[in-house]
C-alpha cells in the first residue's frame, strides 16, 4: 500500500498564488496568522493526516463500524485517532474563538480539511458534520443553545450531526414528517431519519443532533419546517450530562464505500418523544438547515479533491514500480509503465483535474473569508456573491471529476485495480457518494441555473466571466509558446461559457425544463472553465518564475501541466456547450411510458 503525502508545496502555491491568502491574512481576525505560521501548521497537519489517518484508512474500509444493541462500535484504530486529533487541538481550527475556537480563516482551513479527507475520508465526515452544526448554531441559535453545546462541540469533546432525509422525503424535504409538540419550554420530537452520518459512535460522551422537523401547526411544504436541538443524553445547568434522550440508532446501512463512516438510521420519540430545543424561530428550519448546507456542500466538493489526490499518488506510485511491456520506440524491455504514451495521459489528466480542482476549492474558501470578514459592506456582498455562485460548481463538478480521477486510477493499475488488496479500489467506492452527498449534481444543477444565473439574469455570472476575461488578456499578452496555447483554449471555451450563460439568463423563465435539461453539462461546462482559468493564471506565475529562473522545475512542471489542462480537458466545453444549446429536444423527445 502506498502512503500518502500531503501535497504541501502546491497547496501553499494554490494557497498564496491562486487564491489571494496574502489578502486573507489582513483581514479582521486573521492578523495573527502569517503565511509562515500557515506552512508551519500544514506541515504539522500533513504529518498526522499521513502518520495517524492514512494506516487507518484500509482497515477502516475492510472492518467498518459495528452496530450491537443500540450502540456503535467504530473501526479499530479510529477512536484513538479522534482522540488524538481533539488533544491537537485539530477540532478548533476554524471555530470562532468566543466558543474556544481557533478562529483560523477557511482559507487555511481548506488545505487542512483537504489531508484529513485524503487520508482517511470515513474519519473526516465526523468532524465535518460537526463544524456544520456549529454554524448552524453559531448563527441561529439562542445564547442560552450557544453557550450549553458550542464549547463542547468547539472542542470535539462532543460531536455534531444533520438529521434531514425520511425514508419517504429524500431530496423533497417538503415531505418531511417528524413531529414536533411543544412542552413547557422544550418539544417532544418523534419520527425516523435516515442517512444520518455518524449519527451514533463511540468517539464521545454526547452526540449533538440538530433535526428538521413539523409542529403541529405548521404549514405544509417547506415553510412548516423547524430546526431542533435533539442531544444524545440531556445536559444540565451545569453542563453536566443528565438522562439518555428518548433517540436510538435502530441500524446502520450496508453501503458501496466509506464504511468506516456510520451511517445511521435513527429513531425519535419511540418512548414519548426525545427532548429537543428549537433553533431560532419556528418554520424557518430549511433556511437555517442551508447554513449547514452550504458549508457541507463545499466541504463534499473538497472530498472530490481529495480522493482525487489520493488517487492519483497511488496510480503515480504503481506506475513508477510496475514492469511491464516495451516503450513504443524502445529497444529496451521491462520498462515501468509509466513510460507509456497512454499511461502517462491517464496521469497528466489525473495530474491537472487534481489541481484545477484544489485552486477552485480553495478560491471559493478564500471568497468565504472575504465575504464574512471583510470591513467594507460592498466587498463582503461581492464575495458572498461569488460564494453563492461557485458553490454549486464547486460541490457538483469537483465531485464529478473525482469519480473520473478515481476511475482512472484503477485503469492505470490495470487488471490490478480491479483486485481489492491494492487498494486503488476504494477510492473509488468511497468517492461515489460524493456526487450524491448535499444534493446530487442534478440538484446542484438545478440550483446554478435557476437561483445563481436566471435569478439576477446572469449578473454574477457575466461578474465571473470578466475576471476570466482579464486573466485571458494577461495570459494572450504574456507571450511564450505555451502561453499561447493555453490563451487559445481558454478563449474558445470562455466564448461557449458565455453563449451558454446567456441562454441561461434569457430562456429559464420562459422554458425551465429546456435549460434544465442541459443543466448538468452547463454546471460542468462551468467548472471545467473555472479550473482553466485557474491553471492559467497559474501558468502566468510560473511563466514569469521560469524567466527569473529557467531552472525552476516546479514552475516548469506547473506550466506544463496547465498546457496540458489546456490541450486535453478545456475542449470538453465545446461539447458540454453543444449538449446545452441543442441536446434538450432529445432529451425531453420520449414520453416517460415510451421507456
Amino acid at each position: 500500500m502506498s502512503a500518502y503525502v500531503a501535497p504541501v508545496k502546491d497547496m501553499l502555491f494554490t494557497m498564496n498564488e491562486l487564491a489571494d491568502f496574502g489578502e486573507v491574512v489582513k483581514l479582521p481576525g486573521c492578523e495573527e496568522l502569517s503565511p509562515d505560521l500557515a506552512e508551519t501548521i500544514l506541515d504539522e497537519a500533513g504529518k498526522f493526516a499521513g502518520e495517524v489517518l492514512a494506516p487507518l484508512n484500509t482497515a477502516g474500509d475492510r472492518q467498518g463500524a459495528k452496530l450491537k444493541d443500540g450502540a456503535v462500535t467504530t473501526s479499530p484504530g479510529f477512536k484513538q485517532a479522534y482522540r488524538q486529533f481533539v488533544d491537537n487541538g485539530w477540532a478548533t481550527l476554524p471555530a470562532s474563538p468566543d466558543f474556544g475556537g481557533q478562529g483560523m480563516p477557511y482559507g487555511l482551513a481548506v488545505a487542512v480539511n483537504e489531508m484529513w479527507k485524503s487520508a482517511n475520508l470515513a474519519f473526516s465526515l465526523c468532524p465535518m458534520l460537526t463544524q456544520g452544526a456549529i454554524e448552524a448554531l453559531l448563527h441561529h441559535g439562542s445564547d442560552e443553545l450557544k453557550t450549553r453545546y458550542l464549547p463542547k462541540m468547539v472542542s470535539g469533546e462532543w460531536t455534531g450531526t444533520m438529521n434531514l432525509t425520511e425514508p419517504q422525503a429524500g431530496s423533497d424535504l417538503a415531505a418531511v414528517r417528524t413531529r414536533a409538540v411543544p412542552e413547557g419550554d422544550h418539544y417532544r420530537i418523534s419520527g425516523t431519519k435516515i442517512f444520518i452520518t455518524w449519527g451514533e459512535h463511540d468517539y464521545t460522551d454526547n452526540i449533538v443532533h440538530t433535526v428538521l422537523a413539523r409542529l403541529p401547526d405548521a404549514p405544509e411544504g417547506v415553510k412548516g419546517i423547524s430546526l431542533f436541538v435533539v442531544p444524545k443524553y440531556l445536559v444540565n445547568a451545569d453542563g453536566s450530562l443528565g438522562a439518555r434522550n428518548d433517540l436510538q440508532c435502530v441500524s446502520l446501512e450496508h453501503k458501496l464505500g466509506i464504511h468506516g463512516s456510520p451511517t445511521a438510521v435513527m429513531a425519535y420519540g419511540e418512548k414519548g418523544g426525545a427532548i429537543g430545543y428549537l433553533v431560532g424561530e419556528p418554520n424557518r428550519g430549511l433556511e437555517y438547515m442551508f447554513t449547514m448546507m452550504n458549508h457541507a456542500r463545499l466541504a463534499v466538493g473538497l472530498e472530490g479533491v481529495a480522493i482525487a489526490e489520493r488517487a492519483y499518488q497511488k496510480a503515480l506510485a504503481y506506475a513508477r514500480e510496475r514492469v511491464q511491456g516495451r516503450p513504443l520506440g524502445s529497444k529496451d524491455a521491462g520498462a515501468a509503465i509509466i513510460e507509456h504514451p497512454d499511461v502517462r495521459r491517464m496521469l497528466m489528466t489525473m495530474k491537472a483535474q487534481t489541481e484545477a480542482m484544489r485552486a477552485l476549492a480553495y478560491l471559493a474558501a478564500s471568497c468565504m473569508d472575504r465575504a464574512g470578514r471583510h470591513p467594507d459592506a460592498g466587498q463582503r456582498k461581492h464575495f458572498q456573491a461569488l460564494v453563492d455562485l461557485l458553490t454549486p460548481v464547486s460541490k457538483g463538478w469537483q465531485t464529478e471529476i473525482g469519480i473520473e480521477v478515481a476511475t482512472n486510477g484503477i485503469q492505470v493499475h490495470g487488471g490490478m485495480g480491479f483486485i481489492e488488496e491494492t487498494g486503488a479500489a476504494q477510492y473509488l467506492r468511497d468517492a461515489r457518494i460524493t456526487t450524491i452527498y448535499e444534493g446530487t449534481t442534478g440538484i446542484q444543477a438545478l440550483d446554478l441555473v435557476g437561483r445563481k444565473v436566471a435569478r439576477d439574469g446572469g449578473a454574477a455570472m457575466k461578474q465571473l466571466l470578466a475576471s476570466m476575461q482579464a486573466t485571458l488578456a494577461e495570459a494572450t499578452a504574456a507571450g511564450g509558446e505555451d502561453l499561447a496555447a493555453i490563451a487559445a483554449a481558454f478563449k474558445d471555451a470562455l466564448a461557449r461559457a458565455e453563449s451558454a450563460s446567456a441562454y441561461v439568463a434569457e430562456t429559464f423563465a420562459g422554458d425551465p425544463r429546456a435549460v434544465a435539461a442541459g443543466s448538468t453539462p452547463y454546471l460542468m461546462l462551468i467548472g471545467t472553465l473555472c479550473g482553466g482559468w485557474q491553471m492559467a493564471r497559474a501558468a502566468l506565475v510560473a511563466h514569469k518564475r521560469l524567466k527569473a529562473d529557467a531552472k525552476d522545475e516546479f514552475a516548469g512542471v506547473k506550466l506544463a501541466t496547465a498546457r496540458f489542462y489546456a490541450d486535453h480537458l478545456l475542449p470538453r466545453c465545446h461539447g458540454y456547450w453543444h449538449e446545452i444549446m441543442h441536446g434538450a429536444q432529445s432529451t425531453l423527445r420520449l414520453p416517460a411510458s415510451q421507456f
